[in-house]
């Protein structure tokens, strides 16, 4: 838009043979341009008024900067305590955190040991049994049957034909440290499922079993008959139990309970063939240091022979009376 001042208009002195503009005519005439002087007016008071406004504004906000610097360091040092605790329980859950990440990774590194070790204990379980069933199979009049489930075997005795005869006998079969009462319990429950009368627990060797399982190795507990007993020893055991098996077989599986005497002096007869069979064992420890240290005399007194019959030395020294026994010998 064209400032009125700026507009060229013809000059009255000249009908137009020159051109002016208007600021120049009315200065001529002496007359002041009132509408360029409103505007200038105008522009210099917003201007003014602008500046004015700019210079509270940024001394409104300097104030305003000012006061939040001063009420945080106020709420600050307010709070500083319970900055400093909740810093410290950050840095103390970041330390549990490390520290719980760090056991998560030994535990996995310990779950992975626990597994071969796991995997061993399961082949050597397994090589225990089938050696176990090897065993068996040449045992005359005996047959075992491998399950699938609810224990190892099934041990029973045959008849002429080979058909296997009542009762049936569930055979679990264990290599480990200690028999646990969990392994009765699971004994017992698989004689249970296959209606079995008798359970036999047969652990690798005496020291696996408890001193409660070796005063104790036969007896009923839930129902079920359960005997306890080792490699070595359930050939003979089972030569102590044919007559008990062929009395189930004819009377029920129920007769023991009836004759509680019967069951007992089983018990005792138990304790009593362990307690011979150890008796023999120390016997024939004896024995075999008796050979081995009548070998031993019998060298020396062989290289005693030899060493004065070599020996000329004159005059013959004197021996004294044991020497003389041994060579006189």
């Amino acid at each position: 838009m064209r400032s009125p001042s700026s507009e060229k208009i013809e000059c009255p002195l000249c009908a137009g043979a020159g051109e002016l503009t208007r600021a120049e005519i009315l200065d001529r005439l002496g007359v002041k341009d009132f509408a360029r002087v409103a505007q200038l007016s105008a522009e210099e008071a917003f201007r003014l008024l602008q500046n004015r406004h700019d210079r509270e504004h940024q001394t409104a906000w300097s104030r305003f900067e000012v006061e939040l610097a001063k009420r945080t360091a106020e709420i600050r040092e307010r709070h500083k305590d319970e900055l400093r605790l909740a810093q410290s329980e950050k840095d103390s859950l970041a330390r549990r955190i490390e520290n719980c990440l760090n056991e998560v990774a030994q535990l996995r590194e310990r779950n992975q040991e626990l597994e071969g070790e796991m995997a061993k204990v399961a082949r050597v379980g397994r090589k225990e049994e089938l050696d176990f069933a090897e065993e068996v199979q040449t045992w005359a009049g005996v047959c075992i049957e491998r399950v699938t489930r609810n224990g190892d075997f099934i041990l029973s005795y045959r008849d002429p034909g080979g058909a296997p005869l009542e009762p049936r006998i569930v055979v679990d079969n264990k290599d480990k440290a200690s028999i646990t009462e969990s392994d009765l319990r699971k004994l017992i429950r698989d004689a249970k499922e296959r209606r079995c009368p008798v359970g036999i627990i047969v652990a690798r060797d005496e020291s696996q079993l408890r001193q409660h399982d070796r005063e104790r190795r036969w007896g009923r507990e839930e129902g079920v008959w359960i005997l306890r007993t080792t490699r070595q020893w359930l050939p003979r055991d089972l030569e102590v139990l044919k007559p008990v098996f062929e009395r189930m077989r004819t009377e029920g599986a129920d007769f023991l309970q009836k004759n509680s005497a019967l069951a007992e002096e089983i018990r005792r007869t138990f304790v009593d063939l362990d307690e011979v069979e150890k008796e023999l064992k120390r016997a024939a420890k004896a024995i075999d240091t008796v050979s081995d240290l009548t070998a031993k005399y019998r060298s020396r007194l062989q290289a005693l022979c030899d060493t004065a019959a070599s020996t000329k030395v004159a005059p013959k020294p004197e021996l004294d009376g044991s020497v003389r026994k041994i060579v006189s010998a």
